[in-house]
């Protein structure tokens, strides 16, 4: 399948003490890619660079088959992106930054916008500085995805949110994508955003692009096993850590291949959590 957006060998340098990359990602139509890491692991330099606000020291973004640091910019049309902070909206109301943006997208959806208004209850005619953070995030969704274009990048879309508009928000996320043959980029430290939402995980530590996985072939390989006894002093196959009686593995065939031809015996086992599975790349990331 053709991608939509293709990085490859991707680095930025920011100051002296941080470098982004080597980062190589495909996005294909009807996914959704999560992007997690630590704070300031580089998750919002790489949706800038994605949108051209930055420019990358070593590598290529090709968006619909252009670059975007070329002279044709004609790909913006097809991408739409949140960010954390909307900067030049404080003075606005919902409905003037309405009049503002629809226009620039062919696909507007007024009756899309006007359905996430009413979901998440938003005040259109008062300046946006004057709206609560989270009430800013929701008017911030509802003058981005509405705009219907085939690619779309939300930097911490809930991170304001409550619990019941976050559940509103995975809803109307979900139903987006079934519409029409789409893709997301979402960068978020939300867990239940990640687990309910993403196809993909690309995950980032410190800047380093610890790797892309499948979620569902991630929450499948990852085992917690409560051991009896005492542990073999080897390392086991598939071992990720051990403490105490417990042992996590990431190739569940194999390390149990091995307890067996080794007489050792477990009591228990069970799937990790995706919040689990995460931290333990995260920390495989940091010691790489």
């Amino acid at each position: 399948m053709k991608a939509w957006l293709e990085i490859s060998d991707l680095q930025k340098k920011i100051d002296d003490d941080f470098q982004l990359g080597p980062i190589d990602l495909r996005i294909v139509p009807g996914t959704i890619t999560a992007l997690v890491g630590n704070n300031g692991s580089g998750k919002s330099t790489l949706l800038k660079l994605i949108m051209n606000l930055a420019n990358p020291d070593v590598g290529n973004i090709k968006v619909f088959g252009k670059f975007v640091y070329g002279q044709d910019e004609s790909w913006k049309n097809q991408i739409s992106y949140l960010p954390q902070t909307r900067i030049g909206w404080d003075a606005y109301s919902g409905n003037t930054l309405k009049r503002l943006i629809a226009p620039i997208y062919p696909n507007w959806d007024d009756a899309l916008f006007i359905q996430i208004v009413e979901l998440f209850n938003i005040p259109l005619n008062k300046p946006y500085r004057k709206l609560s953070q989270g009430i800013q995030q929701k008017l911030s969704l509802a003058l981005t995805i509405p705009r219907n274009t085939p690619l779309l990048l939300l930097d911490e879309p809930t991170s304001f949110m409550d619990m019941p508009s976050k559940k509103q928000f995975v809803d109307l996320v979900v139903d987006w994508m079934d519409q029409d043959e789409r893709a997301i980029i979402i960068a978020s430290h939300q867990a239940e955003d990640i687990r309910k939402l993403s196809d993909y995980l690309c995950v980032i530590q410190n800047g380093k692009h610890v790797g892309t996985f499948e979620k569902e072939t991630l929450t499948e390989h990852y085992m917690r096993y409560w051991i009896h006894g005492a542990f073999p002093e080897q390392r086991i196959p598939g071992e990720v850590t051990r403490e105490k009686h417990q042992l996590i593995s990431n190739d569940p065939a194999a390390t149990e291949n091995f307890l067996l031809k080794n007489n050792v015996t477990w009591t228990d086992r069970s799937k990790l959590d995706l919040e689990d599975i995460v931290s333990h790349l995260l920390n495989a990331g940091k010691e790489g």
